[in-house]
């Protein structure tokens, strides 16, 4: 007998709305998916009025990698008083869970009320210019991971799908911030060599195994959509060095004091911008 699945974007609405009764808030204005490094970002944004582990709201998952925090919070931005939704509980898709708990987290914060969503990550960085510890604005993406949360005849225009008056504010914030193309690869295997070429030939500049697919799903929400890459290390075949996790920890160890700077005073400015 087959398993009828819930609708992801009923379970999305629940979600919402057992964080707007736990934390009191009953909407946010944007959301903070923060990846490998990012963490730190939160606490620089403001008073945080709310906070749980992400497993007591419905269809979210414990995060299955070391560095990623598990918890949701609700944060009153320093500044404008918006309301920010942090998640710090990111599903991959190479847990095989599906597409639909990587996306689940973009869809609650589009259904508590965000209309930006600010997507960050850890990566690897093809272009030797970049350092790890480098924060990079993503200006578009490729997602070669052969799947999407999109389903049916659902015709979703991602042509500016990172929105480029959020990349103008977060340039006058760090006016040396350059910009990038992500790909998205499944994982969880790093890139090869031979791989990364091809990335590059494809005009990627970036590569990691998340991001691409959520923002597609926040785009098929109507959101403005910020991505900012920390390249953690240079991709395989760069420097000729082997890649580990403990890398890509460490990196983003180092580069998060300039980086949760950079991202909380970004966000003060969106808030502010559009309040």
């Amino acid at each position: 007998m087959n398993e009828t699945l819930p609708d992801p974007h009923l379970l999305a609405r629940e979600a919402a709305a057992a964080i707007a009764s736990a934390s009191g808030v009953p909407a946010h204005d944007l959301a903070l998916v923060l990846g490998s490094g990012w963490s730190g970002a939160a606490d620089l944004l403001g008073e945080t009025v709310w906070q749980a582990d992400a497993t007591t709201i419905p269809g979210f998952r414990a995060p299955a990698v070391p560095g990623h925090v598990g918890t949701l919070r609700s944060i009153r931005v320093d500044g404008s008083g918006a309301r920010a939704l942090v998640i710090g509980s990111r599903t991959h898709l190479y847990e095989g869970a599906g597409t639909d708990p990587v996306v689940h987290g973009v869809r609650t914060a589009a259904a508590t009320g965000a209309r930006t969503m600010v997507l960050t990550n850890g990566c690897g960085g093809i272009d030797p210019a970049w350092a790890p510890g480098t924060p990079v604005l993503i200006a578009d993406q490729i997602n070669f991971t052969a799947t999407t949360p999109l389903v049916g005849a659902n015709f979703v225009d991602v042509t500016d799908l990172y929105t480029p008056a959020l990349r103008d504010i977060a340039r006058e914030v760090d006016p040396g911030l350059d910009e990038g193309v992500y790909m998205q690869f499944r994982g969880p295997s790093y890139e090869t060599p031979a791989e990364v070429r091809m990335a590059k030939a494809m005009g990627a500049t970036l590569v990691g195994m998340s991001t691409a697919l959520e923002a597609i799903a926040a785009r098929e929400a109507g959101m403005d959509i910020l991505g900012i890459s920390l390249v953690t290390n240079l991709a395989a075949g760069i420097s000729g060095e082997a890649l580990s996790h403990e890398e890509v920890i460490a990196a983003g160890q180092d580069a998060a004091p300039r980086i949760s700077r950079l991202l909380a005073e970004t966000v003060r400015r969106i808030t502010g911008a559009s309040a």
